[in-house]
């Protein structure tokens, strides 16, 4: 890896840091650049994931006040998003990415569908429980915990645009301001990125000098991502969702 190309990886991780804390998809700005440097795809995909956990520590750590009074349900979470990072992780060093390529499009579609039809959807809902005089459940209940469980999967086994699916999961079944399903969103990336960080450590080939551009730059971009993500509207927020994730489909298709 030449100067430039150091500089480039490390402007990548900035940029995926930043993005990652305020939607998802951060691996689609590293992932290209370090198979633009001449990494294998599995070593480019497993150096991204390790320099990505910074980022997602940062980035939590940005949305702290926003994970307020959200404990419980982070940890109930984070249990399922533990076990379906792990999973995805080892399906990784076990089956051939074209195992997920054509489903990934799928769901971040699906996900991007939830995001824009929230509001309304989420309106019919309580409509619905106030006719049958029934409560939300206060974690989203089991269909939430699956719905996480199943997405961990998929993050720890690649997780391009991991985040969005997260936001319109619990945008949809938690009663919550969207800044702080965000928070909570961030806090289960550095499960997933974690955990699946573990792995690899141990049992993938990795590039150190990627790893560690990607962590620095991660890491700042998490705090700046922190500071612009809170200021947005949420019709703002949800309009950014949407065009990462519509980027996201397209870029996958392309790869």
């Amino acid at each position: 890896m030449d100067i430039w190309e150091a500089v480039a990886v490390l402007a990548a991780g900035i940029g995926a840091g930043t993005i990652n804390t305020i939607v998802g998809s951060g691996t689609l700005i590293t992932f290209p650049v370090l198979l633009a440097t001449g990494l294998p795809p599995i070593t480019a995909n497993v150096s991204n994931n390790l320099g990505l956990v910074p980022g997602s520590v940062s980035g939590a750590i940005g949305y702290r006040r926003e994970l307020a009074g959200q404990g419980r349900r982070t940890v109930r979470l984070g249990a399922a998003a533990l076990v379906g990072g792990l999973t995805g992780a080892l399906l990784l060093i076990s089956l051939p990415s074209r195992a997920f390529d054509a489903i990934v499009p799928v769901l971040i579609a699906l996900a991007l569908a939830l995001v824009v039809l929230q509001p309304r959807l989420g309106r019919a809902i309580q409509r619905r429980r106030e006719r049958t005089g029934s409560d939300a459940h206060r974690d989203g209940g089991p269909l939430l915990l699956l719905g996480i469980l199943l997405s961990s999967v998929y993050g720890g086994y690649f997780g391009a645009a991991q985040g969005v699916i997260y936001l319109s999961l619990m945008g949809l079944l938690l009663s919550e301001d969207l800044q702080r399903i965000n928070a909570v969103k961030n806090a289960l990336a550095v499960v997933v990125n974690g955990v699946a960080a573990l792995v690899f450590l141990f049992v993938a080939e990795f590039d150190w000098l990627a790893v560690l551009l990607i962590a620095v730059g991660s890491a700042l971009g998490g705090q700046l991502g922190a500071k612009v993500g809170r200021r947005l509207p949420p019709a703002v927020l949800r309009g950014v969702i949407v065009a990462v994730g519509t980027a996201a489909i397209a870029l996958l298709l392309l790869r």
